[in-house]
């Protein structure tokens, strides 16, 4: 059984071959039932085709839309390293929409070119959003390979277009490979068709990714409140990041004050030593202490603390937001005034067409690079770091109206 998991996006131009290639993933990891696949054979044999594996993500989407499957948003596929979970990016907006926010929260991408027709507009639009988001590890494939007689010429000329894009928006792939999904050739297996490549295959590139492991990174302890029982005072919140001992010494952040955990309370629990990644407790560090809702409590004094921040954010409110307009600014239980100082650019995510440089406006839907002015100083971690430290949300008038990602 896999130990870890890696949360992956496969993203690329119109009948590039990302269905394919998926599909193709599943089926050489063993990851397909039986019976998806005979039906899959059974329906390649009637249209008079070889196996084909675009007809799984058919399949499963139907599925979804009939709400059949246990998870609507996820595909899952497995090596003898480990799992990976496919997160389903439906559209540029949504996909933007559903990172920011929250609901996704991507480890490593697969980017997919098409070796005859090369670099497209969607290709360079999931290429910036790849940037927007940090992600650092990405696999180029150049798909088609069986189109262009497997060329080598012809993948070096695509992969010099894709790498120089990428390189303008300062993304270094950490592979490019090339493969034909639809023939099995370089997915998981290495074919004899490119005896003139000695890269990994997709899988093999895949598998040398480092997962977040966000229980290993220092500890992160959004204080929630603060109750009195039983004559002592207890901070509640939520582990976001790696662990809480008994009998350590913290930070609290921004005052980097230290103290010491006297005791870890759960309920109806007795003695606990310890808690992880997403459990709620209770923290006893002694009676006095001046320690309020919103301050962090951690291991290091890795977090950044300042008041002003650079991001990107998603505006999502209908109404159009004037730069000075005060806001909200929610990062886990962190709430502090604040303004967007400056706009410097805002771009449809659809698109990714600039829409305005140095404007003093956000309208619905934008995305926009922004710096936010805080009343005082916040905690906060990139967002690839430590996901939960990194997002925010912005409420206008108590209502949200935008979500962030920390640059």
């Amino acid at each position: 059984m896999q130990s870890s998991t890696l949360n992956l996006i496969i993203v690329g131009h119109v009948d590039h071959g990302k269905s394919t290639l998926i599909g193709r993933l599943l089926y050489d990891t063993e990851s397909l039932p039986p019976d998806r696949l005979k039906e899959i054979e059974k329906i390649s044999e009637a249209l008079g085709r070889e196996r084909e594996f675009a007809f799984v993500m058919d399949s499963l989407e139907e599925e979804r839309k009939r709400g059949i499957t246990i998870d609507t948003t996820q595909t899952f596929f497995k090596t003898p390293q480990r799992r990976y979970v496919i997160i389903d990016a439906p559209g540029h907006k949504e996909f933007l929409k559903n990172m920011i926010t929250g609901t996704s929260q991507a480890e490593a991408a697969l980017l997919i070119v098409d070796a005859q027709e090369g670099v497209r507009e969607q290709t360079k639009r999931h290429g910036y959003i790849l940037g927007m988001l940090g992600l650092q590890q990405i696999v180029v494939v150049i798909n088609k390979m069986d189109l262009v007689d497997y060329s080598q010429e012809r993948f070096q000329e695509v992969k010099e277009e894709i790498t120089g894009f990428l390189g303008s928006l300062e993304i270094r792939p950490s592979y490019t490979v090339p493969l034909s999904a639809i023939k099995g050739d370089n997915v998981a297996t290495a074919s004899k068709l490119l005896p003139w490549y000695s890269g990994p295959t997709a899988l093999e590139a895949l598998d040398t990714f480092a997962e977040l492991k966000i229980e290993e990174k220092p500890l992160r302890f959004p204080i929630q409140d603060i109750y009195q029982i039983e004559g002592k005072q207890i901070i509640v919140g939520r582990v976001e990041a790696g662990t809480v001992k008994t009998g350590e010494i913290l930070y609290v952040l921004p005052l980097k004050k230290e103290v010491k955990v006297n005791s870890i309370e759960r309920f109806l629990a007795e003695e606990v030593k310890k808690a992880g990644v997403g459990e709620s407790v209770g923290i006893f560090l002694g009676d006095g202490l001046d320690v309020q809702r919103g301050q962090i409590l951690s291991r290091d004094l890795g977090s950044i603390i300042t008041n002003r921040i650079k991001a990107n954010i998603f505006w999502m409110e209908k109404g159009v937001y004037q730069m000075g307009d005060p806001l909200l600014f929610r990062c886990v239980t962190q709430e502090i005034p604040c303004t967007i100082e400056k706009i410097y650019k805002t771009f449809d995510p659809a698109s990714l067409e600039v829409i305005e440089e140095a404007t003093g406006q956000i309208r619905e839907a934008e995305v926009a690079e922004v710096m936010i002015s805080l009343e005082r100083e916040a905690v906060i971690d990139q967002f690839q770091q430590i996901p939960e430290m990194g997002r925010f949300v912005l409420e206008q008038q108590g209502l949200p109206a935008a979500g962030g990602i920390i640059l």
